[in-house]
């Protein structure tokens, strides 16, 4: 049996979202604020019982109040001819839920028997059940909100005859608790609501559209079920973000996220290991040792207190009714792990003549901490599932049939891990749990999801595995932007050249495409060692942006189109013209009116899908785009420059470097004895005409590394002074206007872009 998928509604930004989940390793990964901790957050507040006290009015999606806000408005304003609706249908649509819908077979039957939703369900069709977070009782509900605002109402000072009288005296007017259902919900969720739980039709189950889940409507007379569904179903363990590791020398103790390893050893012993809870053959021989040391140090205690209480009985006490006085230990093995001291990592090992030097856990690198935790964790909430000791003993009844499925829930565990570690853990997490003999059949399983906002743990796991968090912008002012979630195997997993290039070239480099607000795709090393100090020194506001930037050729940057689009990242390609001859592949000096083509395969295929180099050259700003904006390429472009003291003519660069030099004219000029093509570019920057310098820059582009350039450039310029090409300048100021009107949660006023 395994979660085959949830779909949450209604839970902070996601609106309504579907989660696949992996039969062994789920990893969600997006940008920030992409709405992964919300997904993480709403499976540990529902799923695990003892957290669903801590639901409260900032996990229902921000919006939904103006809705519940008017049901309890058309509350108090009900009179005798307008009775109120007082049925729970009208709250189901605003409310925080999650739909978790599970594969079983035959072999599961007689757990999930509860959840069946007709007698003639076969194990091809999927069981679902929502969890929802409603008023336990609408009609209480109404009459303690009721009352609550008439109360307030009739105690407020009566409101002035205008609204000038108020502002003439500087004050606002007094507003007592509460002002409407929201107001009287933050005090008083809990007392209000419970998760209640709901079991689903499969027939009604379909697919999202567009990334965005269609959950079903509960029939009318749905009644909640009478127990939770997941009790003997589910056994669920959590490993939070905020792990409150501290430093040895620090007094803040206000961390209480996770447990230090001496502690998780403490109650790993206390549950599994402790001789004194119910003693077998194999403990006698640990509690006999532990009863002759209290026996010795019961004697030392008498012994060592004799002239002490030898003094009070010298003050006639105890007297002849008073009890005497007697001093006895008791010595329990978990006591022995009750310290800060009780974990010790060996810095210098025994050896001969000499004892071996240790430090406590606490002087141990955050990292190591972080990592032994989690891991030992792993261990303890494995055995705690398997009951391995004498956890098997404390069980009775149903309480020792194992859960047929352990879910373990991971937020964010790179905390304070180098690369190396993340990916070791990541790569060994799973097998830790699934590491004992009961395991190995398959009858019993595991599913691990994890949080993360780490490239290099995205990396190490198979693509399949990922869920990315797709952030929405708001579509209309008043609104709030919803995420939704891609299943990037459908992506990497279609068998194609195209796929298995994508998989292969992000597997060779990096993974930032999941964790970046925006990416840029460019030709080569040059533009992957200047574009960055372009945006630095003249888009701010791009600058504070997360940006991913890939050096791909221009014959391969269209295989990324799929992934791109199913990210749906805003993305600037940067590529060359590649100008070749009417027939054939020979490059040619970039001219007009020569029936001369484009080499690139992204200008031919992706955008704009043009091959003739003088329609190329003409596109416009809208041609330069994907049909939804998401994703532009920039390429050389005529240009108007001034050459030498002459006037403004127009040139056609033909890659980079020599738009480069063009734009920096001055600039290249001054170098003094530069090497390889920059000396190249400064030589023909000294030919007498603009056409001639840029029939000597062409015939010398293949003169020396391209790399070697742009460091050289980086050693004799300061970045600053080099101005982009205007190719790129427009390109940017693209991307700069289009992640500003995508970035806002909400749309209260139109985007601000500074100048550059």
């Amino acid at each position: 049996m395994n979660i085959a998928f949830v779909e949450i509604q209604n839970f902070r930004k996601l609106k309504s979202c579907r989660v696949e989940i992996a039969s062994q390793e789920t990893i969600l990964v997006g940008a920030n604020n992409s709405g992964k901790t919300s997904a993480m957050d709403s499976m540990i507040l529902f799923l695990k019982k003892r957290r669903r006290k801590d639901i409260v009015t900032t996990d229902f999606t921000l919006s939904n109040w103006l809705q519940i806000n008017q049901i309890g408005t058309q509350w108090v304003s009900a009179d005798d001819d307008t009775m109120p609706d007082l049925t729970l249908e009208q709250w189901l649509q605003y409310l925080p839920s999650i739909d978790i819908w599970l594969d079983a077979d035959d072999a599961d039957i007689h757990h999930v028997i509860h959840l069946l939703p007709t007698l003639d369900w076969t194990p091809k069709q999927k069981l679902g059940v929502r969890l929802v977070f409603a008023p336990k009782d609408v009609e209480k509900l109404y009459k303690e909100f009721g009352d609550a605002f008439r109360s307030a109402r009739e105690t407020e000072p009566a409101p002035p005859k205008t609204e000038p009288e108020v502002l003439s005296k500087g004050k606002r007017r007094l507003s007592l608790w509460p002002g409407s259902m929201r107001e009287f919900l933050d005090r008083t969720l809990q007392e209000q609501f419970e998760v209640k739980a709901y079991i689903l039709d499969p027939a009604k189950c379909c697919d999202p559209e567009k990334g965005v889940a269609k959950p079903q409507l509960l029939p009318v007379d749905s009644e909640p079920m009478d127990r939770d569904p997941f009790d003997g179903l589910f056994k669920i363990d959590v490993i939070s973000a905020q792990r409150g590791f501290s430093d040895p020398t620090t007094e803040d103790k206000s961390h209480s996220g996770f447990a230090s390893l001496s502690t998780q050893l403490r109650q790993y012993f206390t549950k599994h290991l402790n001789p004194s809870d119910s003693p077998d053959a194999s403990d006698i021989e640990a509690l006999e040792a532990i009863e002759e040391a209290k026996t010795i140090f019961d004697e030392k205690l008498k012994a060592s207190f004799k002239p002490a209480i030898g003094e009070l009985e010298g003050l006639n006490y105890p007297g002849f009714s008073d009890p005497r006085i007697s001093l006895t230990s008791e010595l329990r093995a978990v006591d022995t792990l009750d310290h800060k001291a009780a974990v010790q990592f060996d810095v210098l090992p025994e050896g001969v003549g000499t004892a071996a030097l240790s430090l406590p856990e606490q002087y141990n690198g955050l990292g190591y901490q972080n990592l032994i935790s989690m891991v030992f964790s792993l261990i303890r909430f494995r055995d705690e599932w398997m009951r391995v000791g004498k956890a098997a003993k404390k069980k009775s009844g149903d309480d020792t049939i194992i859960e047929p499925l352990h879910i373990v829930l991971i937020e964010e565990p790179e905390a304070h891990l180098h690369a190396q570690v993340q990916q070791v853990f990541i790569k060994k997490a799973y097998k830790v749990l699934r590491s004992h003999k009961s395991l190995e059949d398959g009858h019993l399983n595991t599913q691990m999801i994890v949080s993360t906002h780490s490239s290099h743990i995205a990396h190490e796991l198979d693509f399949t595995c990922l869920r990315y968090f797709r952030r929405g912008s708001a579509a209309q002012k008043g609104e709030i932007s919803f995420a939704t979630v891609v299943n990037l195997s459908n992506t990497f997993g279609d068998g194609t050249e195209t796929s298995k290039f994508a998989t292969r070239y992000i597997k060779s480099t990096h993974c930032d495409l999941f964790f970046a607000d925006a990416a840029i795709l460019v030709e080569g090393s040059v533009e992957r060692i200047l574009v960055p100090h372009f945006i630095k020194n003249g888009f701010k506001k791009l600058d504070q942006s997360y940006i991913s930037l890939l050096e791909i050729g221009g014959s391969h940057a269209h295989r990324l189109k799929p992934l791109l689009e199913t990210l749906g990242l805003l993305s600037l390609v940067i590529t060359d013209l590649d100008s070749i001859g009417e027939t054939g592949t020979a490059k040619v000096f970039p001219e007009r009116g020569k029936k001369y083509r484009t080499g690139n395969t992204t200008l031919k295929e992706w955008i704009p899908r043009k091959d003739s180099l003088d329609e190329i050259l003409d596109c416009s700003d809208d041609d330069k785009q994907s049909s939804n904006q998401q994703i532009r390429v920039a390429y050389q472009c005529p240009v108007k420059l001034k050459y030498m003291a002459g006037s403004a003519e127009e040139a056609v660069p033909y890659t980079f470097e020599d738009s480069l030099a063009l734009t920096n004219q001055d600039l290249f000029r001054g170098y003094d004895a530069p090497k390889g093509l920059l000396k190249k570019l400064k030589e023909a920057l000294s030919k007498a005409t603009l056409p001639e310098a840029r029939r000597v820059m062409f015939d010398n582009l293949g003169a020396g590394s391209k790399a070697e350039m742009a460091l050289e450039l980086l050693y004799l310029t300061e970045p600053s002074e080099l101005k982009p090409p205007a190719y790129i300048h427009e390109g940017l100021k693209w991307l700069e206007i289009k992640l500003a009107e995508k970035t806002p949660d909400s749309l209260t006023s139109s985007p601000e872009v500074g100048n550059d």
